[in-house]
């Protein structure tokens, strides 16, 4: 087994067809489809199932796709390091929670790439748990989640510091009443966001039984739900505030222990550093709002 069957694995696994992994790979469909029998048969194990609408990852062929996708982001770091003079340039593809996004980013990266006009920055949006595990993976240079994040693979830097507060419609006048809505529901997003962890606490804290939640894939949805009075949210208090002024949201403080999140950039600790993402993070810890400190290595 080397590099290259490893590549042939990925490109069929994201694929699901053998046709469109030749296409992808610049060869032809009779070559993947011996390649893969020749690295079965190799290890003794199968690695696909092949049926009439495609094909299908096996539990074994799942457990070989991490060291693909490692083998593939070490081959091309190695290219980068290279030509790496120390200039940021090329790709810049980090991931970051919604919240993170629409309150600190666009700022941060407009005038990164205003400075730097050689580097492409690449955004993509996830939950905490999503985005560590792209991060593991090395399908990300690194990501902004919600911390603190303890793990053996990856370096972890406080970025921000954010205060969560309650929200809900403005009918609700004090934190205390929603033990009486009936047919409570959280408003949220999909499973492995922090925040949604956090507001299921706080509704155990008050001695409410966390309702099966209506997941939102957007900010703007959520907030709209809970204007309409479809349900309740926890988010940073930036992100709400002119929902707030607006009086289109109403906002409860939160004991201080339950309030504070603070938001990390994680990356890989074996990964390369980039100048593109060295110089980038140096901007967020010098920006008016800086990173505070390296919390976990």
């Amino acid at each position: 087994m080397d590099v290259a069957d490893l590549k042939v694995v990925d490109a069929v696994a994201r694929l699901g067809s053998m046709n469109k992994a030749a296409s992808e790979l610049n060869t032809v469909q009779s070559n993947v489809s011996a390649r893969i029998r020749s690295l079965e048969d190799e290890l003794g194990v199968a690695l696909f199932q092949r049926s009439a609408k495609g094909v299908q990852v096996t539990p074994a062929g799942r457990r070989i796709l991490p060291f693909a996708a490692r083998l593939s982001k070490l081959l091309h770091d190695a290219s980068s390091a290279a030509r790496d003079d120390g200039l940021p340039k090329g790709v810049l593809e980090i991931g970051t929670l919604e919240t993170t996004l629409a309150m600190r980013l666009p700022r941060l990266i407009a005038q990164f790439a205003k400075a730097y006009p050689e580097v492409r920055p690449v955004v993509r949006t996830g939950t905490t748990c999503s985005l560590i595990q792209n991060v593991i993976d090395c399908k990300l240079e690194g990501a902004f989640v919600a911390g603190p994040v303890h793990h053996p693979e990856l370096h972890s830097e406080e970025a921000f510091r954010e205060e969560l507060v309650l929200v809900t419609s403005p009918a609700l006048r004090d934190l205390a009443d929603i033990a009486g809505i009936e047919h409570l529901k959280t408003v949220v997003f999909r499973i492995g966001c922090s925040y949604r962890q956090r507001l299921d606490t706080l509704l155990t804290s008050l001695g409410i039984v966390a309702p099966e939640p209506l997941e939102f894939g957007s900010i703007e949805a959520i907030i709209a739900c809970v204007s309409a009075g479809v349900g309740i949210t926890l988010l940073p208090r930036g992100v709400v505030a002119s929902a707030a002024r607006e009086g289109l949201v109403a906002v409860h403080e939160l004991p201080a222990d339950m309030a504070e999140v603070q938001t990390v950039f994680v990356r890989r600790i074996d990964g390369y550093y980039s100048s593109a993402l060295s110089t980038f993070l140096q901007s967020v810890r010098e920006d008016e709002v800086p990173a505070l400190a390296s919390v976990a290595r």
